[in-house]
Formats: C-alpha cells, sequence, structure tokens
C-alpha cells in the first residue's frame, strides 16, 4: 500500500515538524512494514518557475514537423530580466499562456540536465515542460497531450513552480499483512498515523447520506450469505468527457495506479481512500434490476480485461435481464463497461463474503485492487457511505445529478463480540498493563469495551475482522504499548535427557561409514515409474507399491520412493559426471510402502477414538528407515607406491561387514539374485541371532552393466541398501570391545575344494563354528579355479589364526582345532581338502 504522505495529513493532525521517517518508524512500530519510501519530483533540481508566453512562431522543417519559436517571461528567475528564447515542439498554448519552464542548470527526472543549446537554427535557453516530463500523471493541466498551461491566476512570471504543482509529494509504502486490510486504504492508514502519534484522526465515512428509500435501482439478492448488504446510487447528465482534476490523479497516481477517465478514477479514488472497492456500470446499458446470485454450471461471462471465463456455481454473480454482467466483487463485464459515451452512472458499494472472493480470484486467475481488498475482508458498514462520496465526486467534477432514489439490500453481520480477561496483556507480554490502560488502547483501535476489570466484553471494530479471540487484543495492546518494552528474559532451561538410543545409534553408523572413507548424501525423496525402470525393477516386486502424493512437487516424480538407490545412484552419477575419478556415498533416510488399509474419513468436530485412531494408524505406509552405500570407480589412488585400484563387490559387501562389526551384530552372506545387481555378484545379507535366528537385512553387490550404461556409472560400481531399523534393533546394548592375548598365535592355512556354486560364505560359517573358542580369525584369501582344480570346482583358501588368552597353544591343539572345522566344513558343504 502506498500512502502519500499529504493524503494522510489530510485526515490526522500531525504534529508540523514530523518527518516521513519519524511517521513510518511510527507506523512500522504498530505493525505496518515498511516496503520504501518514495519522493516522487525529488529528482527534480535548478529553476523551474512560471512562464509567461509572450510570442509564438511557427517554423516548418524539412523533416515535415513543425515548431515553435517562443520568447517566455520568466521574470528575473534568468538573472535579466529579459524574456528567455525557447524552441518548444508541442501546441497546446497560445501567447499569453501561463506555463512551466525549466531554466538552463535544472535537471528533470532520468537525470536529464537542461541546459542552453542551438536547436532548429535557435539558441533554445530552457525547456517549457510537459506532465510526463515532470513525471505527472497524463492530462495534468487540463491537456491530453503537450504541455502545462497553468490557470490565469497561478502566479507572475519567476515564482517558483514547485510551490505550484505536487512535485514534492512523499509516499510511503507499506507491506501489508493479509489480516491488516483495513491497512489497504489511507483510512485505515492515516488511523495508524493518530493511533502512533495520539493526534485527532477524521474518519473520511463519517459522512451524512440519504436515507435508503427503495426508489433507486432495483435491486435482488439471492445469496445474502454471499452479499449481505448492496447499495445502489446513479448519477445521471455525467459528462464523459470531463477531465480528472490534477489533484486526484496524482493523488491515484502517487498510490500505485493509472488514472484512466474521471468515472473510473472516482471509484479507484474512493477505493483507495475508505477501502471499499466500487464498480460503475453504465447505467443505460443495465436493463432490469440488478441480481445477485451464484452461477450455474456452463454460464459464461466475457470480462472487462476482454477475457472469455466459464464460471462456477461457486462464483457470485451480478445479473440483469440480459445475464450476467459481472463477477461480483471480483471484475466487471464487458457488456456494462462505461465508456466515452456513458452519461449515466450506476455506482455499486457491495459487501462480499471475503472466502467466496479468495476462491473466485484463484480459479479464475484474477488478481485486481478490488479482488484484494475483498478477499481480505472489507468494512461491511461503509456501503453507504463509499457510495455517497463516489456520487458526490462524480457530481463535481463530472457535471452530474445524483437521482433522488438510493437502493440498501441487506443489513451488515452483526460485530463479534470477545471476553478478555483484564490481566491477559499482562501475563502475556510480561509488561505492567493494568485494566485501565487495556481499556484505553483496545477503544483506541476502535473497539467498544464493557464489562468489570476481571473480565473485558470487547465488542471487534468492523473494518477489523481479524480481531477474533483474546489473544488477537493482546497483540492490539501490546503493539500500542511498544514491543520494546517486553522485557528480555532467558528461559531456564530443563535438564538435557540426552540423546535417545536410536540417535545415538544412527550416529555411531554415520561416523563409522565417514571413517571408512564414505561421504554423506541427501537425496531427492521421490520417485516415478521411470526411476524404478532404470533399476529393473519387476513389476510384482514390493519396490512397486509407491505411496503416490496428492499434490506432488514433479509430475515425473509423483510418488514417495521405497528405495534410496534411485537417489544415491543419481547423485554418484552426477558426480562421476562432473569429474571425480570415484565415489564413495552413503545415504540414510525413510522409505514408504504403500498399505492395504484404507484410511478412514473423520470429521474434525471431536476427537478420533481410540478405535478410530487405530485404524488410521493402521492404513499409515510402512516407512523403514534404510541406509544405501555406492562405491564406484577408484577406490585407492595411483601413486609412487604403485597403481590404484577400482571399487569392486568384495569393497561394498566389506563396507557392510565392518558395519556389522562395528555395532557388535553378526551378519552372513548369502548368494542371491534380485535387481538391479549382476545376478552373479549378488548377496543377500542375514542378521543373525543370538537364537540362531536369520532375517533378511538387506542386499549388496555389483549392479547389472545395463543399469550402471544406462545411470551412467563407472563399469562395476557397487551398491548395497539394508534395513537400517532391523540392524539398530539387533545392536545389544552393550558391545564388548577386542580382547587382545599376549601369547603367541598359531598359524593354519587350508584350502578347500567345493562345488562351484557353493557360496564361500556357507564354508567360512562351517569353518568358524567347528574351529571352536580357540579360533581368533578367519579370512579368505584366494579363490581359485584354473590348472589342478577339477572342472565344476572352485578352490577356497582361508587363513585360520589361532590363539589363546591364558596360555601358550600345546603342540597340536591348532592342528585339532583345524581339523575339526575342515570336517565340519566337509559335512555341510561337501568340501575336500585340496592337495
Amino acid at each position: 500500500m502506498k500512502a502519500p504522505v499529504s493524503w494522510i495529513r489530510e485526515h490526522v493532525d500531525l504534529p508540523a515538524d514530523a518527518t516521513t521517517e519519524e511517521l513510518a518508524r511510527r507506523l512500522t512500530d504498530l505493525g505496518l512494514k515498511l516496503e520504501a519510501i518514495e519522493r516522487p519530483g525529488h529528482d527534480i533540481t535548478g529553476p523551474l518557475v512560471v512562464g509567461r508566453v509572450l510570442t509564438k512562431s511557427p517554423e516548418p522543417q524539412k523533416n515535415g514537423k513543425t515548431i515553435n519559436w517562443c520568447t517566455v517571461d520568466v521574470g528575473d528567475a534568468n538573472g535579466t530580466g529579459e524574456p528567455q528564447g525557447i524552441v518548444c515542439g508541442a501546441h497546446n498554448f497560445e501567447p499569453g499562456d501561463l506555463v512551466v519552464v525549466v531554466l538552463p542548470g535544472g535537471v528533470l527526472p532520468g537525470d536529464f540536465a537542461i541546459s542552453a543549446r542551438k536547436t532548429y537554427g535557435h539558441l533554445s535557453a530552457g525547456m517549457i515542460c510537459s506532465a510526463a516530463e515532470l513525471g505527472l500523471p497524463a492530462g495534468f493541466g487540463g491537456a491530453s497531450d503537450g504541455i502545462i498551461v497553468l490557470p490565469a491566476d497561478a502566479g507572475a512570471p519567476g515564482d517558483d513552480a514547485f510551490a505550484l504543482l505536487p512535485l514534492r509529494d512523499e509516499v510511503i509504502e507499506f507491506e501489508i499483512n493479509p489480516d491488516r486490510a483495513y491497512a489497504l486504504s489511507l483510512r485505515g492508514v492515516a488511523r495508524e498515523a493518530a493511533l502512533a502519534f495520539d493526534a485527532p484522526y477524521a474518519d473520511p465515512v463519517d459522512r451524512p447520506v440519504p436515507a435508503a428509500d427503495g426508489a433507486g435501482h432495483p435491486v435482488v439478492v439471492d445469496d445474502p450469505d454471499g452479499c449481505p448488504v448492496f447499495v445502489a446510487r446513479t448519477v445521471s447528465g455525467f459528462d464523459p468527457t470531463a477531465p480528472t482534476p490534477d489533484w486526484m490523479a496524482r493523488r491515484i497516481q502517487l498510490a500505485g495506479m493509472r488514472p484512466i477517465s474521471l468515472a473510473v478514477d472516482v471509484t479507484n479514488y474512493v477505493m483507495l481512500e475508505t477501502g471499499r472497492p466500487i464498480h460503475g456500470y453504465d447505467a443505460d446499458k443495465v436493463t432490469g434490476a440488478l441480481r445477485v446470485r451464484r452461477a450455474t454450471a456452463g454460464e459464461r461471462l466475457t470480462t472487462l480485461d476482454g477475457t472469455d471465463r466459464a464460471l462456477s456455481p461457486e462464483d457470485l454473480v451480478v445479473t440483469d435481464d440480459s445475464g450476467i454482467i459481472g463477477l461480483g466483487g471480483v471484475m466487471g463485464g464487458e457488456t456494462t463497461e462505461m465508456s466515452s459515451t456513458t452519461t449515466r452512472v450506476l455506482v455499486e458499494a457491495a459487501h462480499w463474503d471475503a472466502v467466496s472472493m479468495f476462491r473466485t480470484g484463484r480459479r479464475h486467475k484474477i488478481t485486481s485492487e478490488a479482488g484484494k481488498r475483498n478477499e481480505r475482508g472489507v468494512d461491511p458498514t461503509i456501503c453507504e457511505a463509499a457510495a455517497d462520496r463516489v456520487v458526490e465526486l462524480l457530481v463535481a467534477h463530472g457535471g452530474g445529478t445524483a437521482d433522488a432514489g438510493v437502493t440498501v439490500v441487506g443489513t451488515p453481520p452483526e460485530p463479534t463480540t470477545v471476553t478478555v480477561a483484564a490481566d491477559l496483556p499482562a501475563r502475556v507480554s510480561g509488561i505492567d498493563i493494568d485494566a485501565a490502560t487495556t481499556r484505553r488502547h483496545l477503544a483506541a483501535v476502535g473497539c467498544r469495551v464493557d464489562g468489570d476489570d476481571a473480565a473485558l466484553q470487547v465488542v471487534v471494530p468492523p473494518w477489523r475482522p481479524d480481531l477474533t479471540d483474546p489473544f488477537d487484543m493482546v497483540e492490539e495492546v501490546v503493539r500500542i504499548v511498544g514491543y520494546g518494552a517486553v522485557p528480555s528474559v532467558l528461559p531456564t532451561p530443563t535438564a538435557g535427557r540426552g540423546l535417545t538410543r536410536e540417535q545415538r545409534l544412527r550416529r555411531r553408523v554415520g561416523r563409522a561409514l565417514a571413517g571408512a572413507g564414505l561421504v554423506e548424501v541427501v537425496s531427492f525423496p521421490f520417485t516415478g515409474e521411470a526411476g524404478l525402470d532404470a533399476l529393473e525393477v519387476p513389476a510384482d516386486d514390493e519396490r512397486r507399491r509407491t505411496v503416490r502424493l496428492a499434490n506432488p512437487l514433479s509430475a515425473e516424480e509423483p510418488a514417495y520412493t521405497t528405495t534410496l538407490l534411485t537417489g544415491t545412484l543419481a547423485a554418484a552419477a552426477r558426480n562421476t559426471g562432473r569429474g571425480l575419478p570415484g565415489v564413495a556415498l552413503f545415504e540414510t533416510g525413510t522409505v514408504a510402502f504403500a498399505s492395504d488399509v484404507a484410511a478412514p474419513l473423520l470429521g474434525v468436530d471431536r476427537r478420533p477414538t481410540d478405535d478410530e485412531l487405530a485404524a488410521l494408524l493402521a492404513a499409515l505406509p510402512r516407512q523403514p528407515l534404510h541406509l544405501a552405500v555406492v562405491l564406484g570407480g577408484q577406490r585407492e589412488n595411483p601413486g609412487w607406491w604403485g597403481a590404484g585400484r577400482d571399487a569392486d563387490w568384495v569393497d561394498v559387501v566389506g563396507v557392510v561387514r565392518d558395519l556389522a562389526g562395528e555395532l557388535g551384530v553378526e551378519v552372513q552372506v548369502e548368494n542371491a539374485q534380485l535387481a538391479p545387481w549382476h545376478p552373479g555378484r549378488c548377496a543377500e545379507v542375514v542378521l543373525v541371532g543370538a537364537d540362531g535366528t536369520r532375517t533378511t537385512l538387506g542386499h549388496a553387490g555389483e549392479l547389472h552393466p545395463r543399469v550402471v550404461t544406462r545411470l551412467g556409472l563407472p563399469p562395476r560400481t557397487s551398491a548395497a541398501e539394508l534395513d537400517l531399523d532391523l540392524l539398530l534393533a539387533a545392536v545389544p546394548d552393550t558391545v564388548r570391545g577386542p580382547v587382545f592375548s599376549t601369547y603367541p598365535v598359531a598359524k593354519e592355512d587350508v584350502a578347500l575344494l567345493v562345488d562351484a556354486p557353493v557360496p564361500a560364505g556357507d564354508v567360512e560359517a562351517a569353518l568358524r563354528e567347528g574351529a571352536g573358542e580357540l579360533l581368533e580369525s578367519l579370512r579368505l584369501f584366494d579363490v581359485y579355479t584354473g590348472t589342478g582344480v577339477p572342472d565344476g570346482k572352485k578352490s577356497l583358501a582361508f587363513a585360520l589364526r589361532f590363539r589363546a588368552l591364558d596360555r601358550t597353544l600345546a603342540e597340536g591343539e591348532a592342528a585339532a582345532a583345524r581339523d575339526a572345522a575342515v570336517a565340519l566344513a566337509t559335512d555341510r558343504t561337501g568340501a575336500t581338502l585340496r592337495a
């Protein structure tokens, strides 16, 4: 909202020494957020004076243009008292007219410096100014085009023209919050200014209005909830060629709107002044009574902006006998638009339901000054005063006559009453505010306050629909007292309870993975069919059962993801595509799997019962916490120490094993097949419980070559995805660290022949179990097929290390443990010792 300071002073008796900056500061303290202070015309400097045209000699030019060589009396403003010779291209003035002249040394808007220069064969010393050159509205001074001609009694040649023109106005622009709709008018801003300075205030709608007599234009309101009040007045004999007064056009311009014509400008001016949107119809184009109703399906309207609109049954419309002639409170229709031939103006001042206005504006994508005010809530009691003000201005400046009839349909809604404890502002703010102060400040904002000093009955003023509960009243009182008076009190912190078990474990996971050289990423948690297609997820896979969003951010990714790999692999591809030789990434986050249970639809009029809450919870999608790991490209850098190495499936399985070991959980890996992993290099990660139970945690291994190529990843990129909820739930409350023995280690290596399909993990598990408690470590260090190994077989070489905590092992103990391990492996997997 742009508010000219001169307009504010017209309604508030501000101190003469109150500066614009002080006014803006105090209004900001009251809650009107300062956006800017503008000073139109302040970029005009130098001698700008009144001049009288003495001579005007037209001189045709070769280019077909005719210029006027003029002599202009500027008094002593030029320092000589001699007439000034000036070339002027405009023709709307004659000798004897008073004009506005800027002399050499002056500067006009746009940093346009004026100097004496030779042009068209003459030395032109100055410029006779038009409205546009001074930044004034088009038509200022009575001319639709050309220079400004001042009234004959405007002054004498050489007088300062700044005193005659509105070139020293200052404008304060505020950002108005949606709940402060009253401040979208000079009436509201001036009221706040009066509050800020405790100054007398003159309400522009405090005026006598003619009584409704039912003899005006007939109006029928079929939807009183949508349009509680409708006022109609008519002005006849209006002169459509009458110009808008300069002062009105200038104020409209300073307020951020464009002057158009007198009839339109008057309605805009009254809207800016009072906050009440007004609409004017060409009364000769209106046939029959005006009727307010809801539109019906299939109806259409061409609005003033020339757009043909399909109407909704929720739209409030104004009709006459010819059909729909306007979207109520939003925009009028073309058929009854005022034009250059309008001589009878039908004035509409109506109060509209704010919710309907908001929905209609958004539905039709219409943004207008009227709609902006109607959808936020306007004072419903000023319709008659605003209509009377419009009629007054049309009669005064358009030469019309106000018709005797006044139509008023409906009554304003009853004001809201709020009960407020008198000490509530003090208790909420911490300021010592007594009951008398609360009463005084609420009355200052327009409330009527009744009741005793314990409980106040506050009747909300009609222009403040935002005041609906006791705490709104607290805000009104405190903002007048001043937010600066609110004491600064540091709250006493409650004793911390520390991190939860889950938080500690999640941080432990992050530290373990970061220690392994991985970098955490956070990717977009949504996916689409294309993302799952890229991973070659089968149609019957659970990961296809996504939870679709009602209002997705992207139409290509409308569902909550069921796997973190879509985002983590995309991050890996993006980084390698930008030149990184290798990536090692991990991500933790929730995924969601659709539920087969339909959620019940509950009302908001009561608290749900326990059974209803249970049904809602049962319908929630399952949302486990997952962990994704991606390794691709260079894993070990090359250097003087030797060649580098690319990551492969062994590395990603090793990351999973190391993480499990860090958490004190036993996992095993078994051969498996699952997209998007390579069928021969995919491991199922199995959680082994203390009681021997086995639970699948997820999968790890090398990605399928087609997936790698499709996503633009380095060859043989590997990945893992685990259910982190299951993993963390299995972590024991206490994890024992490694125990070190000071006694010598006994080393035994074995090479076992097994069938090629037998997983190495099964052989390792059998060896570990058979070796017993003396086994300190077990490591697979070689897998061999080739010369010396029968077809269909493979050789697995394991390094076994035995050690006791309390003694040096006796001769044969390590060998016995080795033999027991081999025996169990033979029994379970068919392994044989390789010669």
